[in-house]
């Protein structure tokens, strides 16, 4: 078996005006489509997020896939080393999400890889990784504060038509109130039985207001997550801290680095947890110098795949660190593939992050996939249980091409609102 085909497609799917610590979501999030097709007609799917420059790099990509064998993925490892370099093995930058895009590319082969090797074998993924430990994936309702507005071609516009759920993700949410009917909306959709609020968008002492309302109108027994993006001082970070004990689960990224998560970390009495500070292996040794965080927000996409965040599993197990999931806007390609390796790693023992919900379109026979009662059920197809809708793909890639847009930038997009508003790695 080789392979004999690699199709590449990016596409733009609809997203809401969602605030963040680096701006605003554009009204489209950017991902890009591999599919690897052998010469026995088998293929295989794999996601990542979206821009020119990685659509480029897969194009690079593509020479040298052609002629490997799927199952063989140290040799295609070693191609691709060979291909790019260390280029994939570069920081990774101040913006809040991963720009490593060799990372990105490599990554996306290995699930597509993993999803042909499944149909072969007539296995699903999860037991090519070990065999499942779940057979229920749990996934955490993700807060944003936001603008009014549906995103896509209606912008900061409503549909007036829109129930449920989908009348809620419209609605502004920029105060705890607001915070609370967007919590309350989701769960009630999806079923999620715990919160997390993306954070770093509001003076700090706002959003610990908004956690605590979060607290009142769901219980003191429902698992509560803030994540302000890194963009607090160690002083407000500590601050903030101590009035969240005993109020959340873990707080994620309140500052910067990993000597300054260390020092938060001795102050304050909750778990620290990380997909910043502690974001590839070579990080792992200041990890545990610094005791940075007491959990590992582990991403396919960016730790290097699947294989690799098997790995990542064994080290946070060795070293005593829990271990959820990190998410960015996608399609069910990536949450699929989240949700296989979730099932295949034991120690994921918190709830995994989605931006899920907030997307509204599909590249999938049958359209999205469901939660049952906030998990993704793991089931006995082959592969990633997934096939591809191709005239789906072909119309979220022509709204790619109608949006205009190169790679993602919510500084410029916040601009938009707020002319002369710029990102600031430290804002309180």
């Amino acid at each position: 078996m080789k392979v004999s085909q690699v199709n590449i497609t990016p596409i733009a799917i609809t997203d809401p005006p969602l605030l963040n610590a680096a701006g605003l979501h554009a009204p489209y999030a950017l991902r890009t489509i591999i599919e690897i097709v052998t010469d026995d007609n088998i293929y295989g799917l794999g996601e990542v997020p979206g821009s020119v420059g990685t659509s480029k790099a897969l194009e690079e990509a593509r020479e040298v896939l052609i002629g490997q064998d799927p199952f063989q993925l140290n040799a295609i490892a070693a191609a691709l080393q060979a291909r790019f370099g260390e280029e994939g093995a570069s920081a990774r930058g101040t913006a809040p999400w991963d720009q490593r895009r060799i990372v990105h590319v490599y990554s996306a082969i290995e699930v597509a890889c993993f999803d042909i090797m499944g149909k072969v074998t007539g296995r699903p993924v999860c037991d090519l990784l070990g065999g499942r430990a779940r057979d229920r994936v749990d996934f955490s309702a993700y807060l944003f504060y936001k603008y009014e507005g549906a995103g896509g071609a209606l912008g900061f516009g409503t549909d007036p038509k829109a129930t449920g759920w989908a009348a809620a993700r419209q609605k502004a949410a920029l105060d705890p109130e607001s915070v609370v009917a967007e919590a309350k909306a989701m769960c009630d959709e999806f079923g999620f039985k715990s919160i997390k609020l993306k954070g770093g968008v509001m003076p700090p002492d706002e959003e610990a207001d908004a956690m605590l309302a979060l607290q009142k109108a769901f219980g003191p027994g429902t698992p509560l997550r803030l994540d302000p993006n890194a963009i607090w001082s160690v002083e407000t970070s500590i601050r903030v801290g101590k009035r969240l004990e005993g109020v959340l689960e873990y707080y994620e990224d309140p500052t910067r680095g990993q000597e300054n998560m260390g020092t938060v970390g001795r102050a304050v009495k909750i778990p620290l947890a990380t997909n910043m500070c502690t974001t590839s292996f070579g990080d792992i040794p200041g990890a545990i110098q610094h005791h940075s965080e007491d959990i590992i927000l582990s991403d396919h996409h960016f730790w290097g795949g699947l294989r690799a965040s098997v790995e990542l599993a064994r080290i946070c197990r060795t070293f005593g660190r829990g271990l959820s999931m990190h998410s960015n806007s996608h399609v069910g390609i990536s949450l699929a593939a989240m949700a296989h390796l979730a099932a295949a790693t034991p120690n994921l023992t918190y709830a995994c992050d989605t931006h899920y919900p907030w997307q509204s379109e599909e590249v999938l026979v049958g359209g999205r996939i469901p939660f049952d009662d906030g998990a993704v059920v793991i089931t006995n197809e082959p592969g990633l249980g997934i096939e591809l809708d191709r005239a789906a793909l072909a119309k979220l890639h022509q709204q790619y091409l109608d949006a205009g847009l190169s790679e993602r930038n919510d500084e410029i997009e916040m601009q938009k609102v707020a002319p002369g508003w710029k990102f600031m790695a430290q804002r309180w």
